[in-house]
């Protein structure tokens, strides 16, 4: 669908894709590294007696180096999954059961991903004891709460690189430092961080990282978990049984054509990743100049440095989120986390960091990434503020706002009936 004469930029594909932290297009790059495997190079990669998995074993072994250079890993340390959500359940629940004679205590945050603080939910029902560390208005976790909260028992700290939601960057390496101080296994999710903003597990203390292929452009259905062989070198129980593969931890026939675009994906970030930072941070800030000098009564969520290169999160106070996404059908936005999108409940992330219920209901979630052009931006800047203000215009809260009237203070009867 093209936008007609008279209606902004010409030649624009619409709808514009800005949900980039939801999932990523596969990079045509990525594609082609992948075809020959389904087809042509078809081999099982635990085929050893033959030259069809020799051939897919190599494979597999070259996207293993590319994933590990991405974040400074060996290649040995990288375990193949089906995404992150798999990897997080590995990480946290192997150590749990590994650890369990050292102690059954964890440490995480309120706004993790579901896929984390679910899995401390089900540990939880299994004995162990799990810490949320309070965090602030931009979503950071302080270390000295961190420090505080460690106890002889405590077995893990698991604490994100950068939230899906508001972008927030957690400060890895200090975490790091601090969990290799005390004795104690640092699991970070990186899903989001990883190809986006540099990680090296060796400098920053990481002993257990899970990542996902359909957040850095590409396959969606495959991930990986490292996991630290050396100082110390971190055992796990597995989840899944079954031949052993990936060095016991994770059973399974290997899904080569993902795997090998996984590796692809990994090998472009890291080529791309200073430029594209740059470039995207320079975009994400030309849209929130573009919405906070336009528009009153907008408020920004999470960190605004320490924030993720592509993740705007705005809340437009009098216009609720998913009329507001309505109104600006050309865009695709999020109202918050993919995962959890179908729920009426305001996002669980916003919450945390105190953001009230009313603001929280009216937030978008704006992703850019890597084929996102300056033309797009200012097409969504010019949207974002026309539909806000058409909205505001019919809003009976906002003219009172206005007006000076104290919302909170109006006691509302309902109408009486005729």
């Amino acid at each position: 669908m093209r936008r007609g004469p008279g209606e902004g930029i010409a030649n624009m594909n619409v709808p514009i894709y800005l949900d980039y932290q939801a999932t990523t297009p596969l990079d045509e790059r990525v594609l082609g590294a992948m075809l020959p495997y389904f087809r042509e190079k078809f081999g099982n990669a635990a085929s050893r007696n033959h030259a069809f998995g020799w051939e897919a074993e190599k494979a597999v072994e070259n996207a293993r180096a590319q994933v590990a250079a991405l974040i400074h890993a060996e290649p040995k340390e990288i375990v193949f999954t089906s995404g992150a959500t798999e990897s997080d359940n590995l990480a946290i629940k192997g150590v749990a059961e590994m650890y369990r004679e050292k102690g059954r205590h964890i440490l995480s945050a309120p706004t993790e991903h579901k896929a984390v603080i679910d899995t401390c939910k089900r540990l939880e029902q299994q004995g162990c004891e799990v810490t949320m560390l309070p965090v602030d208005r931009t979503g950071l976790v302080a270390v000295g709460d961190i420090e505080k909260a460690i106890r002889p028992d405590t077995i893990l700290v698991t604490l994100m690189v950068a939230n899906n939601e508001i972008g927030t960057l957690h400060p890895v390496e200090e975490i790091g430092r601090l969990c290799k101080e005390r004795g104690v296994l640092f699991h970070t999710d990186a899903t989001q961080g990883v190809g986006k903003v540099p990680l090296d597990v060796e400098r920053m203390g990481i002993d257990l990282l899970s990542l996902s292929g359909h957040k850095i452009y590409g396959p969606k259905g495959v991930g990986a978990l490292y996991v630290r062989r050396r100082k110390p070198r971190v055992r796990l129980s597995p989840i899944l049984d079954g031949g052993g593969h990936e060095r016991g931890m994770r059973s399974g026939t290997l899904n080569v054509p993902a795997i090998v675009g996984l590796g692809k994906a990994c090998e472009l970030c890291g080529e791309e990743l200073d430029a594209e930072a740059k470039r995207l941070t320079a975009l994400r800030e030309k849209l929130w100049r573009r919405i906070s000098t336009e528009l009153d009564e907008v408020h920004l969520n999470g960190h605004p440095t320490r924030r993720l290169p592509g993740n705007l999160n705005v809340s437009f106070a009098y216009v609720e989120g998913e009329g507001l996404m309505m109104g600006m059908s050309e865009l695709a936005v999020s109202s918050g986390s993919a995962c959890t999108s179908a729920s009426l409940e305001p996002s669980y992330v916003l919450k945390a960091i105190g953001v009230g219920d009313d603001l929280a209901h009216t937030s978008i979630r704006f992703g850019l990434g890597r084929f996102t052009t300056e033309e797009e931006v200012e097409f969504a800047g010019e949207r974002v503020v026309a539909a806000v203000k058409r909205l505001r215009d019919m809003s009976p809260l906002y003219e009172m706002a206005k007006e000076g009237v104290a919302l909170d203070q109006v006691r509302w009867t309902p109408n009486a009936e005729h």
